[in-house]
């Protein structure tokens, strides 16, 4: 056990109202898939923002719908992503061309098949860090849940083989992030934003032995396993959860409509 690892979910929160005790740096990805109505919230917590192909379609036609009294040009103008990558099949050309005069860089890994366009974005984000900052690192990826089930597959499998950085799948209803099995996990409940529907599930490998606390159904050295008990439809009870496994563990909790 490599020690105690905190979360929040204060990037759903104004940045004037983010007194969290867990600091990090935020980088935003887009996928193809509806934006949440807060994107520009966590468009603003983020410091780097990169669109994963299609994903720049998707901002630069719903955008504009967040601020149906601004002029669509100036919010595409205001929301210019600061990077485009992956195989570069679904983004219309006139997004792309738009975007590249903005001088958002475009990166073409057409070449690269085996990995997923949120794959190529997180590493591409992970290799723009320098190692003393990666530990601070955390990744928010919109777009990642709702559509084809395989492709929700696929992005929870990039939690997996990036195991070692943080990064959030969002939509309009619920986050999802690992919690791996090498750390103790002390989560702290926005209660305003998220909640009070929650779930722990195993991935990987089946848990011989999962303890929460702060939960209405706590484990107890619990096992868990597909085809047997998983943690679904669970309830926050309080402010904090704890969360220790002998497995990586899935983590989702439910977006209030903001």
């Amino acid at each position: 056990m490599e020690g105690l690892m905190s979360h929040s979910s204060n990037f759903l929160l104004p940045p004037s109202d983010n007194n969290s005790s867990v600091s990090l740096k935020y980088a935003l990805v887009i996928l193809n898939q509806n934006l949440p109505k807060f994107t520009p919230l966590l468009w603003d917590h983020a410091h780097i923002r990169v669109c994963a192909d299609g994903g720049a379609n998707r901002v630069f036609d719903e955008m504009p719908l967040c601020f149906p009294k601004l002029n669509p040009s100036n919010v595409r103008t205001r929301y210019k992503p600061d990077a485009i990558k992956g195989d570069m099949d679904s983004i219309r050309t006139e997004v792309r061309d738009f975007y590249a005069k903005l001088g958002t860089k475009i990166i073409d890994e057409s070449e690269d098949q085996d990995t997923t366009d949120l794959h190529k974005c997180v590493a591409y984000i992970r290799d723009l860090t320098p190692d003393t900052d990666k530990s601070e690192l955390c990744i928010l990826a919109v777009g990642a849940l709702g559509g084809r089930f395989d492709h929700e597959m696929g992005n929870i499998n990039v939690l997996c083989r990036f195991s070692n950085t943080r990064v959030i799948l969002l939509s309009d209803d619920c986050l999802i992030h690992l919690l791996p099995k090498n750390h103790s996990h002390k989560i702290f409940i926005q209660s305003s934003v998220e909640g009070p529907h929650c779930g722990l599930v195993p991935i990987g490998m089946p848990s011989g032995s999962s303890t929460t606390t702060g939960l209405k159904w706590d484990l107890n050295e619990t096992e868990m396993r597909f085809g047997g008990l998983v943690s679904t439809s669970n309830i926050i009870k309080g402010d904090i959860v704890t969360v220790q496994s002998d497995s990586d563990l899935l983590w989702t909790i439910s977006i209030k409509k903001l």
